[in-house]
């Protein structure tokens, strides 16, 4: 199960306890705000993408979505999502659990510019009733993130 790859990679830092587990679905940035009880756009959904043949992780704010011409400004290609059953074989965790965290060898993680406004932000950590809460510098250090990019907009 994926919330227990990440709770071992967490263990390795000493932080496994600040994983939150829900009795109800955080599988979405709707449901993991009210899960949370925090505003939508401090959830940080990770989004994955193939680029060149690999997979890709854009952990963004939870009220942002990508703009393609930034994207492919960024990139080099189109945005193209993973197949919601691709996602666990490429990644290593499930829709609605994606995270930075624990993933599967020589996926690159970024992080889109939109999460800096934030002091913290509750990505998800390997299940879809899951989330844990980090400092920027916090998700920059366990997510092993490759840059900063900015490829998101405002959801209208």
């Amino acid at each position: 199960m994926s919330i227990e790859k990440v709770r071992d990679y967490f263990n390795s830092y000493g932080i496994e306890d600040k994983i939150q587990e829900f009795e109800v679905s955080s599988a979405t940035v709707e449901l993991a705000s009210k899960a949370l009880n925090c505003e939508p756009c401090r959830i940080a959904k990770t989004l994955s993408f193939m680029v060149n043949g690999n997979a890709i992780l854009i952990v963004t704010a939870g009220d942002m979505k990508i703009d393609n011409p930034k994207y492919k400004a960024q990139f080099g290609t189109k945005a193209k999502m993973l197949k919601a059953d691709e996602v666990n074989e490429r990644v290593g965790h499930s829709v609605g659990g994606v995270c930075p965290f624990a993933i599967n060898d020589g996926v690159k993680v970024y992080l889109d510019e939109s999460l800096k406004r934030f002091e913290t932000v509750f990505p998800a950590c390997g299940s879809s009733n899951s989330a844990i809460e980090l400092t920027i510098p916090e998700l920059e250090k366990y997510s092993s993130f490759e840059s900063w990019v900015d490829v998101c907009k405002p959801i209208q």
